[in-house]
């Protein structure tokens, strides 16, 4: 029997669907790819092996990504974003009362664990990374991604084979002559999601790059990889454990990509002995956060013409519109000088569209702002923010004019797949940071 299937809502009033099961000494939430079915998954020999195995060691909190299985569905092209995804991660370890978890992901998962550990890590008691990636397609400096003409071919097949199961033949080789299991995966396909709704949601992990996240992850982190794994190559665990500081890799012999395909043992063995032997609490002193920067554009000059009366008075309804926008979005106002302000963000699509919020609504009141933004590792500090990754953002709104929202290229790279739009400003050197920067304008 599989376990009881509950319901946590998110913040926008959507319903995840999860499960809690095991009774080991930590939390674990895992993380796979996008084919999930939290009931229909049970029915499988291979993946009821897995799931047990983790349950020997650790509460195990399973669930559906919106979108896919048992949880609320999404309109083909409003597939959530990965930042989205992350604030579910968060939402379901409420529901399940956990204040701290294991977050254990697997290939396409990954995504969504890099992006928690590094933005949450006072709830993320350690991190463990299978046959996952920080870059899915092939670039100049990421020769281990996929080649482009093999993505494009890869989507074809995936998609004209969808509910037969026959997805095995590259994921599952070592299952793959089995009958019972081909049939029970095209099953687990069709009951996951359809075929528009993969084809709608699986490019967008072609246009992801998280590898300028990866030296924010703090928490301790696993990286396990099967040698032969044809689907994710090996080298791709490789860089990601020698960009996250102070990360074990392991790699694991076999040429199957599915987790619970395979020598599930050799995978999860040595993710129990990291999990459950003694840790190192991470410091909460660093954390990935983007900040934005936002002035008044001919500030002096308007204050000159209004005089002092007129011009407190607008600047009074200009940051109550600001602090308006910043709480819709879920901003943390952390100073205001003058006619500026200094926020953070969770995370950058919800940071560039309070930016771009907030423009629209000060004009109203016949100012205009300048806004920049841009994401990195922060150092806490009583509550605020600071360090390197401020000081660019601060650079980055210098570099906007009248009216315009600009982000660093890391920015633009974090939020592929949300619909926001840029243009390309260039590289340009910032006053005080080493190096030129990329830098965008949001549409």
């Amino acid at each position: 029997m599989s376990p009881v299937t509950r319901y946590a809502k998110n913040d926008q009033g959507q319903y995840i669907a999860y499960q809690v099961f095991g009774e080991g000494p930590v939390d674990l939430v895992f993380i796979p790819d996008w084919v999930t079915n939290l009931e229909v998954m049970w029915e499988d020999p291979s993946l009821t092996r897995f799931m047990d195995r983790m349950a020997s060691f650790a509460r195990v909190i399973c669930f559906d990504k919106r979108g896919t299985g048992l949880s609320d569905p999404v309109p083909l092209g409003a597939v959530p974003t990965w930042e989205e995804w992350m604030y579910d991660v968060g939402a379901v370890m409420d529901a399940a009362g956990s204040e701290r978890a294991a977050i254990v992901c697997h290939g396409d998962g990954g995504q969504m664990g890099l992006l928690f550990a590094a933005t949450h890590p006072a709830r993320t008691s350690g991190l463990v990374l299978m046959d996952t990636y920080a870059r899915r397609v092939r670039a100049p400096d990421y020769p281990c991604g996929v080649p482009a003409t093999v993505a494009d071919r890869l989507m074809g097949f995936i998609i004209g084979s969808w509910g037969t199961g026959h997805a095995a033949l590259e994921g599952a080789p070592s299952l793959s002559n089995d009958p019972a299991f081909v049939s029970w995966r095209g099953r687990y396909e069709r009951v996951a999601m359809s075929p528009g709704q993969f084809r709608s949601l699986y490019p967008k992990t072609y246009e992801l790059d998280f590898r300028s996240i990866l030296s924010a992850i703090r928490v301790p982190t696993l990286v396990l990889h099967r040698s032969n794994n044809s689907y994710v190559r090996l080298e791709n665990g490789r860089y990601l454990a020698d960009h996250i500081e102070g990360a074990r890799f392991v790699e694991i012999p076999g040429r199957d990509h599915f987790f619970h395909a395979g020598d599930i043992e050799a995978l999860l063995a040595p993710a129990q002995e990291f999990l459950t032997g003694k840790q190192d609490i991470p410091e909460d002193d660093r954390v990935l956060a983007t900040v934005l920067f936002t002035d008044i554009v001919d500030a002096t000059s308007r204050a000159e013409a209004l005089g002092d009366r007129a011009w407190k008075d607008l600047l009074e309804q200009h940051h109550k519109v600001v602090r308006n926008e910043l709480a819709r979005f879920g901003g943390k106002e952390l100073d205001t000088a003058g006619d500026g302000f200094f926020a953070s963000f969770e995370g950058p699509a919800r940071a560039v569209r309070c930016a771009q919020s907030i423009s629209a609504a000060v004009r109203e009141l016949g100012i205009e702002v300048r806004a920049g933004l841009h994401t990195g590792e922060c150092e806490r500090v009583g509550g605020k923010v600071g360090g390197i990754a401020v000081h660019t953002g601060a650079r980055v709104m210098g570099q906007a004019g009248a009216g315009q929202v600009v982000v660093s290229r890391t920015v633009r790279d974090l939020v592929a797949g949300t619909g926001l739009e840029f243009e390309t400003l260039g590289a340009r050197s910032l006053k005080g940071v080493s190096g030129e920067w990329e830098l965008f304008l949001a549409g």
